[in-house]
């Protein structure tokens, strides 16, 4: 077996790509009850007799948006002797896999499509792009082509658009413009190919340009994908030398104009990793998430809607442990569900099959530290995986997902009071509910109590789904198992409940149909205007802001627009907007909208917040402030919020400081002068922070308590 048979890229990569993310957060949020339209805050049917220990709160009308055709993805790979086989087109449908991703991670720098080589790497019989596409065909679904950077042009990836789409008519949507990148021993890290004399960030994002242009030449229609690094992972933060920024922050101001989509990469830990490590990091992925969508909004503006987050690989670790056994599975689930949640629209699993590594025992199980979903039947040593194309716990853990639900489902907010329990809701077309619990116990059962906001079940029993300890596959529970009020889930198992609405309940019963998702035509300090498509048979619209699973009314129209106010300075607002018919019935809400306000221009000081450098998990700042009022101001606080938990000040100088949480104050040091009135004198410090998570900018400063404007 060939040594990259059985890894994605080099070993001794994977340290620089660790999830650096926050730990998890605890507790449930307490569910506002909906407008009176709506009907009671909570329906549920009389509990029955155990107690429960878990509380799941699921609010129909918090939509975290749908589920697009491409949801659920794997990846393949040009080495993989089992990617076509013929039991792959069924375990995929069975999944309802819609995305394919070819020809294979970092083998993508190195492979010629119209040849099917790849120098320096093994490529396996019958692995070629058109018996790839025959997989994909058959299967449904789409395919994800990473066109060669590392080694290839613009002119050969431009060919292979035309034999894709012109000569064979597959209609290849996706086109990435290489893997790995920042990967090419640009940030002293070297695993990923790259010929490129210049291999900054810079020549990139000019490349990107170059690739799009020759490649939309042949088909307008296709959409370009850049890389990305995943804000929290290595190199996130880091500045090559001879650069102004970071990669992210020096390939994203000269792309977005060009590009589609956004791809990203994350994994969750070393060969160490425990499975609790992965769930905390896990906890961890919607805020690197947020971020990668603010450096969008930052670079794109008004047109950063338009561009998508694919992340194109995922899995718990890249050290060849504790993969192939049942709390990756749970890991899997839970992961494809948080990263859909979170605004990514396709979540490609690496790998389909990759091979067997380091051997362990888990759970009681064999794990073979195999990264794929399906078995390659190899062996290390005496033990051998089972045939090929045997399923692992992760492919299950997929399969699990399609349970939940497939495409133009929308999935809502749901919040577990466990910490060992997740929940993942899905309200599907025809109105029903759908609701993922995993249980990430290993020893305990959990008794979970289930109440609803926006929707009233009816008394019919649920539809139950299992998998958990003892099951082959998902099984179908037997009625009686569970109520729409309470379900008891298994330890290291998982259900899905599946439940009607009561008749003349939820958005079917409404004339109005869903509005479409809120664009924001102006924001300030502290107003927001938003604009949104109407819907049919609507007689009013309620805007509806959320935090978690617990939503409040902070507008409501007759008309398509409206101005939110009284915001605070620098604050971030996730709202959904439903449309309410003549008799005050709701509609489905429509996809959210997440904006952050900015400070206020006449505001009496200016801050500056520059980060000079970074490597990954720390970094260093510099903030200047100026006093803009008519009085000078003599020993003055600064202070700010970090966005998100993880980050904090390791040392400064020219201050003092100190955190509470993410709160920051900073305060003159002792002896120094007055700020002059009117911008006259500046007062500057700096800083070394760390963060376990992204590296995010505070949003708002206030001086004395004053709020600043920000520049």
């Amino acid at each position: 077996m060939p040594p990259l048979l059985r890894h994605r890229r080099p070993a001794g990569a994977g340290p620089h790509l660790l999830a650096r993310t926050a730990t998890a957060l605890a507790g449930a949020l307490a569910l506002l009850a909906p407008v009176a339209a709506a009907g009671p805050a909570f329906a549920t049917e009389p509990r029955t007799a155990a107690v429960a220990d878990v509380e799941v709160r699921v609010n129909t009308q918090a939509a975290l948006g749908r589920l697009s055709g491409t949801a659920r993805g794997v990846n393949t790979a040009i080495w993989d002797s089992h990617m076509n086989d013929p039991e792959v087109v069924g375990l995929m449908k069975e999944a309802d896999v819609g995305a394919m991703r070819y020809p294979g991670g970092s083998y993508a720098d190195i492979y010629h499509w119209e040849t099917h080589t790849a120098p320096g790497g093994y490529v396996a019989p019958g692995t070629g792009f058109d018996a790839f596409m025959g997989t994909v065909r058959a299967t449904g679904a789409q395919p994800i082509l990473i066109a060669n950077y590392g080694s290839g042009t613009p002119e050969e990836a431009a060919g292979w658009v035309r034999y894709a789409n012109v000569t064979k008519d597959y209609h290849a949507k996706y086109w990435e413009i290489g893997n790995e990148i920042y990967g090419n021993g640009h940030y002293g890290s070297g695993w990923e190919h790259d010929d490129h004399e210049d291999k900054s960030p810079q020549e990139y994002a000019r490349e990107v340009r170059a690739y799009a242009t020759a490649m939309k030449a042949v088909d307008p229609t296709i959409k370009i994908g850049a890389v990305l690094t995943m804000p929290g992972n290595w190199p996130d933060g880091v500045v090559g030398q001879g650069d102004s920024g970071d990669w992210n922050n020096t390939v994203l101001p000269e792309v977005t104009d060009v590009i589609d989509f956004v791809s990203v990469h994350w994994y969750a830990g070393g060969a160490d990793t425990t499975a609790q490590d992965a769930t905390a990091r896990l906890a961890g992925l919607p805020g690197e998430l947020r971020e990668v969508r603010n450096q969008l909004d930052r670079y794109a503006g008004a047109d950063s809607p338009r561009i998508g987050i694919a992340l194109t690989e995922i899995n718990t670790n890249t050290g060849g442990a504790r993969l192939t056994a049942r709390p990756n599975g749970l890991f899997a689930a839970d992961a494809f569900m948080t990263a859909l949640e979170n605004g990514v629209f396709t979540v490609d699993w690496w790998n389909t099959h990759n091979g067997v590594d380091r051997i362990t025992t888990v759970d009681g199980e064999t794990d073979y530290g195999d990264m794929g979903m399906l078995s390659s039947g190899g062996c290390s040593g005496d033990v051998c995986e089972p045939a090929p194309n045997t399923p692992f716990h992760p492919y299950y853990g997929m399969k699990m997902t399609g349970e939940l639900g497939t495409a133009g489902d929308t999935m809502v907010a749901a919040a577990s009071s466990g910490q060992d329990l997740s929940a993942h809701a899905v309200q599907r077309r025809d109105g029903r509910l759908s609701l993922l619990l995993i249980n990430k116990n290993p020893e305990t059962a959990h008794a979970v109590d289930l109440a609803y906001a926006g929707f009233t079940p009816s008394a019919d029993a649920p539809r139950v789904s299992r998998y958990a300890r003892g099951d082959s596959d998902i099984t179908q529970v037997a009625d009686g198992e569970a109520s729409a009020a309470q379900v008891t889930v298994p330890p290291y198992g998982m259900l899905t409940l599946t439940l009607t609405p009561r008749a003349g309940t939820g958005p079917g019963a409404s004339a109005a149909g869903a509005p479409g998702t809120p664009r924001l035509e102006a924001v300030a300090d502290t107003t927001a205007r938003l604009t949104w498509q109407g819907a049919t048979g609507a007689a009013r619209y309620l805007v509806q802001e959320r935090d978690g699973a617990h939503t409040h009314l902070v507008g409501e129209t007759s008309g398509t627009s409206v101005t939110l106010r009284n915001l605070p300075p620098g604050s971030t607002h996730t709202v959904n907007v439903l449309a309410a018919d003549a008799s005050g019935r709701l509609s489905a809400p429509s996809d959210p909208l997440t904006f952050t306000t900015g400070t206020p221009s006449d505001a009496p000081c200016a801050v500056t917040y520059h980060r000079d450098t970074g490597w990954g998990d720390g970094f260093v700042a510099t903030v200047t402030v100026r006093n803009l009022s008519d009085t000078p101001i003599t020993g003055w606080t600064m202070d700010w919020d970090w966005q998100t938990e993880g980050q904090s000040v390791s040392s400064g100088w020219n201050a003092t400081f100190h955190q509470t949480g993410r709160h920051v104050r900073v305060t003159a040091p002792e002896g120094a002068g007055p700020l002059a009135p009117a911008g006259g004198s500046t007062a500057a410090f700096g800083f070394v922070g760390a963060n376990d998570g992204p590296t995010t900018d505070p949003t708002v400063f206030r001086l004395n308590g004053a709020v600043c404007s920000s520049g």
